[in-house]
């Protein structure tokens, strides 16, 4: 967790960096306020961000590199605060999206999903998961999104690709990943689940901005033979591997009935953790699975608004605070559009940090700065991707948020801005967004996408899956 520091640099200092670079700058970010996410630096003022290609190539005062680059495009200016593009730990990016906020909130502990969730992924065509995930990826991109790992519930990860093209931003893809008999798109056998996740890897080989990850439904719904052998594929493959775990404490008696043994405890025994895993959710843990998941350096994506919709125990038992303070890598997620249903990360966050000072009745824990650092950096280690998204610096890729403080709730402007932006702000203060270097949000508009004709399919393929998926009735 990064410490609260300042955020009121000297006006007089700031530094150029730069990087030698073959491609011409195309574009200018420029803002009053740069927050860079790098450990220790201050808010950078008047200062503006070159990119070329898909790569940020320098930073500095805003009237140097305008003068360098006179033929960049401008986006921002004053009145604005630049970041880098958050990142979505664990998102549902096909299923929920078709009927959002449409499962009640009043339902008995897996209704939900058995009822409702499954029916409607089991519906889905392949229209029906690009389309889901377009929709998704736009609103993800509205609020500053640039990368996204989605939590492998995708029968047809080509279409799912397809959306992160349309909508140009990056992130992970995955494709069921489960051994269960007589649920929709399980495999059969062991080898057939693993085929699925090599697709997905063949599918991304040469993709710019998405990976293919070895993805598994997780819970205790896979085989022991099934998890240990999806993540000796993930460390063969050189990628991540993420699964649900333990959002409630289902998990805890499922696993326990069937091995004896916590579920942490019992994947640690077969090997199946490691630094290339991404938990889902990670709430109910005991002390026990804590210590095995730290040994082993396997990361957690938080999504605490799920939590809460869902009445899962986040404020009894949630360890989160505990996990990062021990050295753990936590990212933060928004989970599926009948969980936490909005996809904003600048919530998740604010919502966070409020969890964590309350839950220890203590003001001094977590924070603004720790929460938007797992929201950027923070998230980008827990991914083990650091070096490549969640901060602003040369050689990164040009992932960055422009954000409006213009609007009521930044007035009067705080010396403190990230004070401002989690705690009096959220994803609709996003102006315009740079992905890999393309503007892909323009004045709070995706800029490659037709959204209103998106929005009248969508609500036609509503009412279709809803009536194929017998939900409602």
């Amino acid at each position: 967790m990064e410490p609260n520091r300042s955020a009121d640099p000297d006006p007089e200092i700031v530094v150029v960096i730069e990087v030698e670079v073959e491609v011409e700058v195309e574009t200018l970010v420029v803002a009053d306020t740069v927050l860079t996410m790098e450990p220790g630096a201050a808010p950078l003022s008047g200062s503006a961000i070159a990119v070329a290609g898909d790569r940020i190539t320098s930073i500095g005062p805003a009237d140097e590199l305008r003068a360098a680059h006179p033929h960049a495009t401008i986006v921002g200016g004053p009145g604005h605060l630049a970041l880098p593009g958050l990142i979505n730990a664990h998102q549902h990016l096909t299923g929920d999206r078709l009927i959002r906020s449409m499962i009640p909130d009043d339902l008995e502990p897996g209704r939900s999903i058995f009822e409702w969730a499954v029916p409607a992924h089991a519906a889905h065509t392949g229209d029906d998961d690009e389309l889901s995930a377009t929709l998704s990826l736009i609103e993800a991109a509205c609020n500053g999104i640039t990368f996204t790992v989605e939590a492998g519930t995708v029968a047809h990860p080509d279409r799912v690709l397809a959306g992160f093209d349309a909508v140009g931003v990056g992130g992970t893809l995955g494709s069921w990943g489960w051994d269960v008999s007589g649920q929709p798109w399980a495999g059969d056998t062991v080898e057939e689940v693993l085929e699925r996740q090599r697709e997905v890897q063949r599918l991304t080989s040469a993709h710019p901005r998405v990976d293919g990850w070895v993805t598994l439904v997780g819970h205790d719904l896979m085989s022991d033979e099934l998890v240990a052998a999806a993540s000796d594929l993930a460390r063969e493959a050189g990628c991540g591997m993420t699964f649900h775990l333990s959002p409630s404490d289902s998990d805890t008696a499922s696993y326990r009935e069937r091995t004896g043994e916590p579920p942490a405890v019992h994947l640690g025994g077969l090997g199946a953790l490691g630094p290339h895993v991404l938990l889902g959710h990670g709430v109910h843990l005991c002390d026990d699975e804590l210590d095995v998941l730290l040994a082993a350096d396997t990361a957690i994506a938080s999504c605490p608004w799920a939590y809460l919709r869902l009445g899962q125990g986040i404020t009894r038992a949630g360890r989160h605070v505990e996990f990062v303070e021990r050295g753990g890598r936590l990212a933060l997620g928004c989970d599926a559009e009948n969980a936490s249903d909005a996809i904003d990360v600048l919530g998740a966050a604010r919502l966070a940090a409020g969890l964590a000072k309350d839950v220890a009745m203590d003001p001094t824990v977590f924070g603004a700065h720790a929460a938007l650092h797992h929201a950027t950096r923070g998230g980008a280690q827990a991914l083990g991707m650091a070096d490549e998204i969640g901060t602003l610096a040369p050689g990164m890729r040009a992932d960055i948020v422009v954000v409006d403080t213009t609007g009521p709730e930044w007035v009067p402007l705080s010396p403190d801005p990230v004070l401002q932006l989690v705690w009096a702000s959220d994803g609709r203060c996003v102006r315009h967004v740079v992905a890999s270097g393309r503007l892909v949000v323009e004045d709070g508009e995706p800029t490659l996408v037709d959204r209103p004709a998106l929005a009248a399919e969508a609500a036609e393929r509503h009412r279709r899956l809803v009536r194929d998926a017998g939900l409602g009735s």
